[in-house]
């Protein structure tokens, strides 16, 4: 009985996931999620590192490419940064809307607040695991890693 309950629970996760996924609007310009958001005086990606070299946070909207979103359900995308730095990571404001898989190569423009923080090694392997990494590449995540963090209210695809 324990194992039927098993299955059905897995099998129900598995097909929430999907449908949830599928239930979102495909990433084509104009598309909004979350919050609608005017797409002016929207700074990139480069001027938001600079503004926190100088500042603690940044409350406003920054523009980007898309580089990688969640597998499992659009739960956070990550922005392309210039050289071998690692991208920037978003995530949505209580969880309260997801991105299509489709957003990937999209350029956005996303509303929010970002700062420096520390994150754990726990929650990167969470977030490795969520973009599909594989263990070995997710068991070589052995130490905390500041970089710039974005939580953002609304997601606007501009091309």
């Amino acid at each position: 009985m324990k194992h039927f309950i098993y299955t059905v629970a897995c099998l129900l996760f598995a097909v929430g996931t999907a449908v949830a996924q599928q239930s979102i609007a495909p990433a084509k310009a104009g598309t909004h999620y979350g919050q609608q958001i005017d797409p002016d005086g929207a700074i990139s990606v480069a001027d938001l590192e600079k503004a926190l070299q100088q500042q603690d946070s940044y409350t406003g909207k920054v523009s980007g490419e898309v580089v990688q979103v969640c597998k499992k359900k659009g739960c956070f995308l990550t922005l392309k940064r210039d050289g071998d730095n690692d991208p920037i990571m978003v995530r949505f404001t209580d969880y309260a809307y997801f991105v299509p898989q489709d957003i990937i190569g999209k350029k956005v423009i996303l509303q929010g607040r970002a700062k420096v923080k520390e994150t754990s090694v726990e929650w990167q392997q969470h977030y490795a695991e969520d973009m599909g990494k594989s263990k070995d590449e997710i068991a070589k995540i052995d130490r905390p890693k500041r970089d710039i963090s974005l939580v953002a209210d609304g997601v606007l695809v501009v091309k």
